[in-house]
């Protein structure tokens, strides 16, 4: 385990806190900005987004460590599963509150644009080290 902790999960773990903290503050910071004191969405908004930016975590994970060569094969490998379990993760949501109509568009548009973005990062940092 500890080699584990020292080679991966340290930098999961870091990458998790940094992403949800990021999000939360973003979302306060867009409440706030319309007038919204409270959250109307509750602590069940708050699960349901560590569990997503998790989602994310894994999969930026498995898209460094998969024993794949070629780089679009293992992203690809790395979103599918991903994509699918956080349409899983919002599913399973909706046994807990109402979901929006446009629930599955969103989490759809929202995952897949920032998974091509760090994707991109990740590919244009890469070139440069080389």
């Amino acid at each position: 385990m500890k080699k584990a902790w020292k080679s991966w999960l340290k930098d999961a773990a870091f990458l998790f806190c940094a992403l949800y903290t990021a999000a939360t503050l973003a979302n306060s910071i867009a409440y706030l900005a319309q007038g919204v004191r409270n959250d109307p969405s509750g602590n069940w908004h708050e699960l349901t987004r560590a569990v997503i930016v998790l989602i994310g975590v894994s999969a930026y994970e498995l898209a460094l460590h998969l024993p794949i060569g070629n780089p679009v094969i293992r992203g690809i490998a790395a979103y599918v599963p991903t994509m699918l379990l956080a349409f899983f993760a919002v599913w399973l949501t909706g046994f807990a509150e109402p979901l929006a109509e446009s629930a599955y568009r969103d989490i759809f548009i929202n995952y897949t644009g920032l998974f091509v973005i760090v994707s991109a990062a990740a590919a244009i940092i890469a070139r440069r080290k080389r």
